[in-house]
């Protein structure tokens, strides 16, 4: 914080996945910008940007967002787990 004003931040679900810690969604700033970056079974990543007026805003929504929707990001990445498996990769 610079007085008072966010000036970056990172918010990012990992989840415990056949014994690893595994980065699936994180909200940051690092770009110089606000967005959410969907992190694949295989390292992909799909960026998506914010548009908020401000750091704190995205900031509220990027916590708000994990905590409701938490569960569903898990699925979709055992999903893609499991669609790797049955593919044979």
């Amino acid at each position: 914080m610079k007085k008072g004003k966010i000036v970056k931040f990172v918010v990012q679900y990992e989840a415990l996945i056949v014994g690893e810690w595994r980065p699936m969604v994180r909200y940051d700033t690092s770009h110089g910008f606000a967005h959410k970056d969907i992190i694949h079974y295989k390292g992909e990543e799909d960026k998506q940007p914010l548009y908020f007026q401000d750091f704190k805003m995205a900031l509220t929504f990027a916590i708000q967002d994990l905590k409701t929707s938490w569960k569903w990001y898990r699925m979709a990445y055992e999903r893609e787990i499991e669609n790797e498996e049955r593919a044979g990769h």
